[in-house]
């Protein structure tokens, strides 16, 4: 009797060891950090469908990855949510809410699956081709390294758009205006010595 519990513990805990999420790193892992690492604000990441075109433009870099666009993009949000020196702003197709499921099966999981995958971050939306437009007019000054994923599902890709994590827009923005607000006051006073010494 003991010899039948003790054989039915193990059994239990051995498909136990078995039933939970694979922890195991994908093959990309590794080349997928290092490549977001080398990156830094103004640079973007596109994590794209498997038909996005290879740009044989200088400073956008294709890799193909093993993976759908809701892992990809899962595995950069947690890499990027540990980052101190950047913060994402995520970008999806205005056209992604629109496809339906009897054009393109799968695609309602696809969106739910990213949603998930997204971990709450807010997410923009524009239209395809102006996303495409701006991310390959930034080609030109900053680079881009897009992902192409095995998803085979229209207007699914995400374009990620990277900016400082420690200096944000708001705090560019009133800095800026300081330095506006301080070259005001300066030329005032030299006009103020000026007629005082005329």
């Amino acid at each position: 009797m003991k010899l039948g519990i003790w054989f039915l513990s193990l059994l239990l805990l051995v498909g136990g060891c078995g039933s939970g999420p694979d922890r195991t790193a994908p093959v990309w892992a590794g080349t997928v950090e290092r490549e977001v690492d080398a990156l830094g604000i103004q640079n973007w990441i596109i994590v794209a469908e498997s038909s996005f075109p290879v740009v044989t433009r200088g400073g956008v870099r294709t890799l193909v990855v093993d993976g759908e666009i809701p892992q990809i993009v899962d595995f950069i949000v947690n890499h990027l949510e540990k980052s101190e020196t950047v913060t994402p702003s995520f970008n999806t197709a205005r056209e992604l809410s629109f496809v339906s499921n009897d054009r393109a099966p799968g695609i309602d999981y696809l969106r739910e699956q990213l949603n998930k995958s997204l971990h709450g971050h807010q997410v923009r939306q524009m239209d395809n081709r102006s996303l495409i437009l701006l991310a390959h007019s930034d080609a030109s000054k900053y680079a881009i390294l897009v992902l192409k994923s095995k998803t085979s599902l229209p207007y699914s890709s995400v374009f990620i758009e990277l900016d400082s994590g420690y200096w944000d827009r708001e705090s560019e923005d009133r800095l800026r205006q300081e330095m506006k607000e301080a070259q005001g006051r300066a030329r005032q006073q030299q006009i103020e010595l000026n007629e005082t010494y005329n």
